[in-house]
């Protein structure tokens, strides 16, 4: 195999801080790498100083001659002014409109990635971070490359489209150098690992589940100073060999010595056990749904929806990205109304809600302030933890205690937030993608305090691992105005999504996909404008029924009337809404 990159003996600092120290390696066609890490320890440093990004202060880097790469880092911006179709589709060069619209790959791409529907003529900086962080890697998916350097490329994505993003890499040729802390994605994805810790990179053959194999045989060796770290690991892979399928079907580690890891750890937890306690400290009612409906600006989420929360439940929300699985969370939470129907809270829950948006602290305070402000010790689980032990286990070192929180990064900020929530030992609570912004070693530390936390939970997260890990019971919103239980977990979901495209597709009237004429796409036109038309009236009408069902609460006859005439309006808006697709399609090929 040709090499790509190297380097040999590459150090980097910023300020007094090395963050690689004489850091020798390289990069084979072919090969597909994880880099993992604490956060702030050199993962993105690293990336950067492969790819030219940053000089190396000391060492040498070296590439092929002619190297084709792109590289998406948390850095990477497009043109001021660009659209879509400046970023993704023009530079591929083709000489007509329609050319990448029949380009198989290049549909693929956009489709994956969610691209197509933001809209080709959509200027990017008005989109949000996410939407940009799409479509900045749409523009490197999309070019014939040796070589791909991605940083935390999954997130802004759904469990969906990681699938998507996970399953086309593999398909590709290129090489692949990504830092994430999805494990579910670096398990699938990559053949080696890079582990970047105190300047210096271990590397490791296969994914996810081999580097944890190794990590768990080096500290099985290594002193008492590092015991704590090395039971989260030898957890880690109980759960590896008992809970989920096994993620390598060929360890590449003595299994002997993985054995005698796991030998004495118990199951990951005792739910039985869990659940008793959680009654003790719950009763019977949690938090019960009676006949929902809840609605944003453009559409209803949930229609008539009966859902019951009980004691010691631990419920995994899935959807795609605009599902309303945020709002749904915050009905829970008791933050948002619902347009119909009654919410009901058990006399002793306490709830505890990790929302997405950052708290608001006075930026004096110290970290460890910000922590004991709520509590100075905490029990969760079998855990008992002073203030300052459970900022610890998120990754805030005794001496990063004393930082002020104005000097907290957004990624520390949350983990505060989340320390904060524990500390006042609630009994109920709802997480609205905790993964986001937490190192692999950190999300081993919540796993760990979840496993054993006696109380209901309810976790929205792209991170399908620790979807698996923690929960017991997946639910999902498709769109159609309720919940549905999957027994099979996010497997059995990826698939019903799949199922519901193959129709979608299947259910396509053959003239969508014949050739386009001059005629065609002015009567096409002239239709895509009829619809829009018709969906202005619809959207109108579907905003004055709810207005009209909020005034007569208090009349059932009224109600009945109001709701039969709400559903023929969706009804209307779905079968419009469908046809404009159609249109649409007819118009852009």
């Amino acid at each position: 195999m040709a090499n790509l990159v190297n380097l040999e003996s590459v150090s980097k600092s910023f300020g007094v801080r090395p963050l690689l120290d004489r850091v020798s390696l390289g990069v084979n066609e072919g090969e597909r790498i994880g880099v993992v890490g604490l956060n702030g320890g050199g993962k993105t440093t690293l990336l950067e100083v492969l790819a030219g990004v940053e000089p190396a202060d000391d060492g040498r880097v070296s590439r092929s001659r002619d190297l084709r790469m792109a590289v998406v880092t948390q850095r990477t911006e497009l043109p001021e002014g660009s659209t879509v179709r400046n970023a993704v589709i023009d530079p591929l060069g083709f000489d007509a409109e329609h050319e990448w619209a029949s380009d198989a790959r290049v549909r693929s791409i956009l489709d994956g990635l969610g691209i197509t529907a933001l809209g080709l003529d959509s200027v990017v900086s008005r989109m949000s971070g996410g939407e940009r962080r799409r479509v900045v890697l749409a523009a490197a998916l999309i070019q014939d490359l040796e070589l791909l350097v991605l940083d935390e490329p999954t997130n802004h994505l759904d469990v969906e489209g990681v699938r998507w993003l996970a399953e086309h890499l593999l398909a590709r040729k290129c090489a692949l150098v990504v830092v994430t802390h999805d494990r579910w994605f670096l398990d699938i994805v990559c053949n080696r690992t890079w582990e970047v810790v105190q300047g210096k990179v271990e590397q490791y053959e296969g994914g996810y589940a081999d580097w944890i194999f190794a990590r768990a045989e080096r500290q099985r060796l290594a002193d008492a100073a590092e015991e704590k770290r090395q039971n989260l690991a030898r957890k880690e892979l109980a759960w590896l060999r008992r809970g989920a399928p096994a993620r390598t079907s060929k360890p590449r580690y003595r299994i002997e010595a993985a054995e005698a890891l796991i030998a004495d750890v118990p199951p990951v937890r005792d739910t039985v056990e869990l659940v008793a306690f959680a009654k003790k400290r719950l009763g019977r009612t949690v938090i019960e749904l009676e006949d929902v409906t809840l609605s944003i600006p453009d559409r209803v989420l949930v229609r008539d929806l009966t859902w019951r929360i009980g004691p010691g439940e631990r419920i995994g929300l899935v959807g795609v990205n605009g599902s309303g699985k945020t709002t749904l969370l915050r009905l829970l939470a008791g933050e948002r109304e619902a347009e119909s129907g009654k919410r009901i809270q058990g006399a002793t829950v306490k709830i505890a809600h990790l929302s997405q948006e950052l708290l608001d602290l006075d930026g004096s305070m110290r970290v460890l302030e910000a922590i004991e402000e709520v509590a100075r010790r905490v029990v969760l689980g079998k855990y008992e933890m002073s203030a300052s032990q459970l900022g610890e286990r998120f990754g805030f070192s005794s001496q990063k205690q004393w930082t002020p929180v104005s000097d907290l990064s957004g990624g520390e900020r949350r983990r505060l937030q989340l320390c904060r929530l524990l500390m006042a030992e609630p009994n109920v609570l709802l997480l609205d993608e905790p993964t986001n912004d937490l190192d692999i070693d950190t999300l081993q530390q919540l796993e760990d305090l979840l496993d054993s936390w006696p109380g209901t939970l309810v976790v929205i997260s792209h991170d399908r691992y620790l979807v698996e890990r923690v929960c017991d019971k997946v639910v999902a919103l498709f769109g159609d105005g309720g919940l549905t239980d999957l027994p099979g977990g996010i497997e059995e979901y990826l698939q019903r999504r799949d199922s519901v495209r193959d129709r979608q597709s299947a259910a396509a009237p053959a003239a969508e996909k014949a050739p386009s004429n001059a005629a065609d796409q002015r009567a096409a036109r002239k239709e895509l404008a009829r619809l829009e038309r018709r969906l202005e009236v619809l959207h109108k009408k579907e905003a004055e029924l709810h207005a009209a069902l909020a005034e007569a609460a208090t009349n059932p006859d009224r109600l009945l009337k109001l709701d039969a005439e709400l559903r023929a309006v969706l009804a209307e808006q779905s079968e419009v809404e469908t046809a404009w697709m159609v249109a649409a399609e007819v118009v852009e090929g």
